[in-house]
């Protein structure tokens, strides 16, 4: 198979010429030429006011570039002034962050000693109200009993001379002469 994509169909070329009875007919006059400008002129004028045209458009665009680049020029050094005084700010902002981070610590760390300090004064405080409420407690019972004691020591110290006086060979009865039972023992000194 041979041909066209395998379709056994052959391909060829093959050109035609038609074939007429009139042969003079083929031959036809070609159409005549197109009427030439004449001979070149140069129009000062006319050229000259789109020459100008482009001129200034070429001077507006130099002038406009001019602009540009002045105002590029400008733009770049206030950009560069502020990022230097951005950076400074930066500087100074992260200095005294700092200088606050380290105070904050400072603060801290004696609030933390202030703390351990208060609660130990609190402690100290809360053993001298006990110490305070103690010997209150005493003070009011020694108030209390002061008269009892006080007749107790009186009869103590009677009964001590009394007994000493016995020692020396005093003579003693047991029977209690006197009706206030406080003021007298039942070894009281016998009154003739």
């Amino acid at each position: 198979l041979g041909g066209i994509a395998g379709t056994g169909i052959g391909a060829s070329f093959v050109q035609i010429r038609a074939h007429s009875q009139d042969a003079s007919a083929d031959k036809v006059a070609p159409p005549p030429l197109p009427e030439a400008f004449g001979p070149y002129q140069k129009k000062s004028e006319e050229g000259n006011g789109v020459i100008q045209m482009i001129d200034l458009l070429v001077a507006d665009l130099d002038k406009e570039m001019q602009e540009a680049e002045v105002s590029e020029k400008a733009s770049q050094a206030d950009y560069e002034t502020m990022m230097q005084n951005a950076g400074e700010k930066r500087a100074a902002d992260s200095k005294l962050m700092t200088e606050k981070a380290a105070t904050k610590a400072n603060t801290e760390e004696e609030l933390q000693a202030e703390t351990e300090k208060k609660a130990g004064t609190a402690k100290d405080h809360m053993a001298t109200l006990e110490y305070i409420s103690a010997l209150h407690g005493e003070c009011d019972w020694l108030l209390q009993y002061h008269e009892a004691r006080k007749e107790a020591r009186t009869s103590e110290i009677e009964s001590l001379v009394n007994a000493k006086s016995v020692l020396s060979g005093a003579d003693y009865a047991l029977v209690q002469t006197a009706t206030d039972s406080k003021t007298k023992g039942f070894m009281s000194r016998r009154t003739q």
